[in-house]
């Protein structure tokens, strides 16, 4: 699997409209790695751009394998989701039961609602089935986008909670993009701030992440 998954100098938008700015950071084996900002600054993008659905106008993404060096720019979402998620892995095959107990665990409302389709699930209910859905291809490395997005608060505990979890129990490599600070470096080991499409900080460690003007300016309201 990914030592590293690695973003180099991206430039990225939509159209007319340039959203990243030279974006670069890394994620290695391991890491829980928080992406903060607040809305609009270019976190989905960037997130986007990773998994191949934003094509980047400039700069490169790739991950580091076994010294072997593979350039997701080049590759469709379905090929990336296999390389970062791990889709249609044998070992998810072997471990469906235990995964969607694990899920269900995780979850408790999925298993309630598991004869409902998604389409007319809450937001909040589609949001936890999305992670539920990446957690069943036994991943190794996890891009979440924004978990506490249309969760009630104390879903957002539980689901950061989990994610913690999981990185522990399964040697989790975690990329999440997210605005809800406090719950980011509850489980972050280090993370970037991004402000308008430009990574501004890149904090060593999450307390270097909670001393830092700009998140006492955006989050704290100091």
């Amino acid at each position: 699997m990914a030592s590293r998954l690695v973003v180099e100098r991206v430039e990225a938008g939509y159209g007319a409209v340039r959203v990243l700015h030279g974006v670069s950071m890394e994620v290695r084996e391991g890491e829980t790695v928080a992406l903060l900002g607040t809305n609009g600054n270019g976190k989905s993008t960037l997130i986007k751009c990773i998994m191949g659905i934003v094509a980047p106008q400039a700069g490169a993404i790739y991950l580091e394998v076994d010294g072997a060096r593979i350039d997701l720019v080049r590759k469709s979402t379905e090929e990336i989701v296999n390389l970062l998620l791990g889709a249609f892995r044998r070992e998810a095959r072997a471990a469906i039961d235990a995964n969607l107990a694990f899920c269900f665990e995780c979850f408790p409302v999925l298993l309630a609602r598991r004869r409902q389709l998604a389409g007319s699930m809450s937001g909040g209910e589609q949001q936890m089935l999305a992670l539920a859905r990446a957690l069943m291809s036994s991943p190794r490395m996890l891009l979440v986008d924004e978990p506490s997005v249309g969760l009630a608060p104390i879903l957002v505990s539980r689901v950061i909670g989990k994610i913690r979890e999981l990185k522990e129990q399964r040697q989790l490599t975690v990329l999440m993009a997210e605005q809800n600070f406090n719950q980011a470096t509850k489980i972050a080991d280090r993370g970037y701030i991004i402000v308008h499409g430009k990574i501004e900080f890149e904090g060593r460690s999450a307390q270097e992440l909670r001393e830092n003007e700009l998140v006492k300016k955006y989050y704290l309201g100091v």
